[in-house]
């Protein structure tokens, strides 16, 4: 990838060592200098095998803050239950119809929720919506009987992480015009959810290293 001028001279502006989140909040925020407002991210690094079925962590939480974006959330239910995902706030309701939308390539939306009795025509579309992270899934709680509290809780700013081929979890966390205050309690929040998930196989430290970074900026290093 090749990196900005800008990005190269903020980058050697960078503490050689992790510094406090209070900290690091205040130096991406000196960072900010885009034309939009950018996302901020958090980026953890894990002590487990991801190849072990044992060691994975995926999971999903509501942030203090929200994440400053409303996210699209489609949703497969029928009867009261896709009555109820309407007034909740659901963008697309449906279900053979939804899933042929989406066979043919629609896939205008950030959350995918289902019923449980709607996974029969929502399994097929595993191969379309699973290399996205769109996939439902009940360890996400995105396959639940409750479809109008999930929308309601994506809707307030639900973010959803899994662990990559590398044990590293990645989220959105809020954005640069948040305040200090607001973006210190979303990155903390999150790191304490992922904390509470660690797997009993795994062995030694299990947080290596937390980076917040920001859509344009490099990355600061945050001791944990």
């Amino acid at each position: 990838m090749t990196r900005s001028k800008r990005y190269k001279n903020l980058a050697e502006t960078l503490p050689s060592d992790p510094v406090a989140l209070s900290k690091a909040v205040e130096i991406l925020k000196g960072f900010d200098g885009a034309k939009f407002d950018q996302a901020v991210e958090i980026h953890m690094r894990l002590g487990i095998d991801s190849k072990q079925a044992d060691q994975l962590v995926r999971g999903s939480l509501v942030l203090p803050h929200g994440i400053g974006k409303t996210q699209r959330v489609v949703v497969f239910a029928r009867g009261p239950v896709a009555d109820a995902a309407t007034e909740a706030g659901a963008d697309a309701v449906g279900q053979e119809d939804l899933a042929k939308k989406i066979t043919d390539g629609w896939l205008d939306f950030d959350v995918c929720i289902a019923s449980p009795d709607m996974m029969g025509i929502v399994g097929p579309l595993g191969r379309v919506l699973g290399p996205r992270g769109l996939m439902p899934s009940p360890r996400a709680g995105t396959v639940t009987p409750d479809v109008a509290e999930a929308v309601k809780e994506y809707k307030a700013g639900k973010v959803e992480f899994r662990n990559d081929d590398g044990g590293n979890v990645h989220a959105v966390v809020g954005r640069l015009s948040f305040d200090n205050k607001k973006l210190e309690e979303n990155i903390s929040a999150f790191i304490d959810f992922v904390n509470s998930l660690k797997p009993n196989a795994s062995k030694g430290t299990y947080v290596r290293g937390v980076t917040v970074a920001a859509t344009m900026s490099p990355g600061v290093q945050v001791a944990a």
